[in-house]
């Protein structure tokens, strides 16, 4: 029988090399003064979030050469048998003293019941208190840092994780300073990290600081991963953003975003909605937490940003096209929201259509 059908009925197939390591325990380099990390494994865990560390870590050991300090890596459970996403059946070892303990993200969804959720996770919670509690280095991948709030680790420290989740951390977790700009957050031993790819920001981090920074930007190189990016801002769709329901500042955005190059003018849009400008501001504020000049420029970048990533059009005309008449004025306001200033953003961002190959069989594509 062929090895593909073989592996096929079995139920095996190809698997990453360092997904192979992180089931056995070992790594590049493994053995003593290795750097140990272990990878929390837990139903219905990102099976790739379990193995885009460890991968990264992988390819840093071969640039690095075998001189350099190694790695071993563990997938670790409280539990016997781990299912993770997709219904990937993991390979799992009990858990064991690491350097480093890495908590993958999970599927969260509106509809999610986030308290059930994090209940049936008790083992793992306990594990994740327990590692820190005995001076192991906390990391979570995107929504991971749930577990890591629901063991009391985020508690008067930073923190970050998928912009689309940071205001439901921020509520369950108050004595969290939560950051949703940022891609990676560090404070007193433990990391949490922004959405999904957001794990390879991380391990960047972990390699450069374990192997230096040549290490860290030949593997990003040859991975083809971002190494300079700094935020996740410049991801953010609002429109899926849970969004505050409340009829009088829906009104009120509704107003400023169909007028978008028009002078902020605070009194006449008061008197457009027959209040005053203190009571505009007093109940856009508890409808919102923030001014209608704070959404008047985040629609205005927002807008800016679609500008720069679709048109070649000059940052000057992208900053008129959005009601601003000098350039200076609104490339300061755009840094302030994306962590790029304009031609900066532009390059990394603009969309540029490939020719169409209509003999090759496959229909264009845009990147």
């Amino acid at each position: 029988m062929a090895e593909a059908a073989r592996q096929a009925e079995e139920g095996t197939g190809a698997m990453s090399e360092a997904a192979r390591q992180a089931e056995e325990g070992t790594g590049t380099g493994a053995g003593p003064g290795a750097l140990r990390v272990g990878v929390l494994a837990y139903p219905g865990c990102f099976a790739s979030e379990v193995f885009g560390v460890p991968d990264l870590l992988t390819m840093a050991g071969h640039v690095a050469g075998p001189d350099a300090p190694g790695h071993g890596v563990s997938v670790v459970s409280p539990r016997r048998r781990v299912t993770a996403s997709g219904g990937a059946s993991l390979e799992v070892r009990p858990l064991r003293p690491v350097d480093v303990l890495v908590v993958p993200g999970f599927e969260l969804l509106p509809d999610t019941d986030l308290d059930a959720r994090l209940a049936g996770l008790a083992p793992e919670i306990a594990a994740i208190r327990a590692q820190a509690a005995a001076g192991t280095a906390v990391v979570s991948l995107c929504v991971g840092a749930f577990l890591l709030a629901e063991a009391g680790l985020l508690d008067r420290r930073r923190a970050t994780t998928s912009w689309l989740y940071a205001g439901e951390l921020a509520r369950r977790c108050p004595g969290a300073d939560v950051r949703p700009e940022h891609l990676v957050v560090t404070d007193a031993g433990v990391t949490t990290t922004a959405a999904f790819s957001a794990m390879y920001d991380f391990a960047l981090d972990l390699i450069r600081r374990h192997h230096g920074a040549r290490v860290a930007r030949t593997t990003a190189r040859l991975a083809l991963v971002d190494d300079a990016r700094t935020s996740q801002t410049p991801y953010v769709d609002p429109r899926l953003l849970p969004q505050p329901g409340r009829e009088f500042s829906q009104r009120v955005m509704r107003r400023l975003d169909q007028n978008l190059t028009d002078r902020y003018d605070l009194a006449a849009l008061a008197g457009a909605f027959r209040v005053s400008p203190r009571t505009l501001l007093r109940r856009f504020a508890e409808e919102t937490g923030h001014s209608p000049l704070a959404h008047l420029q985040a629609s205005r970048v927002r807008r800016a940003r679609h500008l720069l990533e679709t048109t070649d059009r000059t940052v000057a005309a992208v900053a008129a096209a959005v009601g601003y008449q000098d350039p200076g004025t609104f490339a300061a306001l755009f840094a302030r929201h994306t962590g790029h200033r304009p031609s900066a953003y532009r390059a990394a961002f603009h969309r540029t259509a490939r020719p169409s190959a209509p003999d090759a069989g496959i229909p264009s594509a845009s990147v």
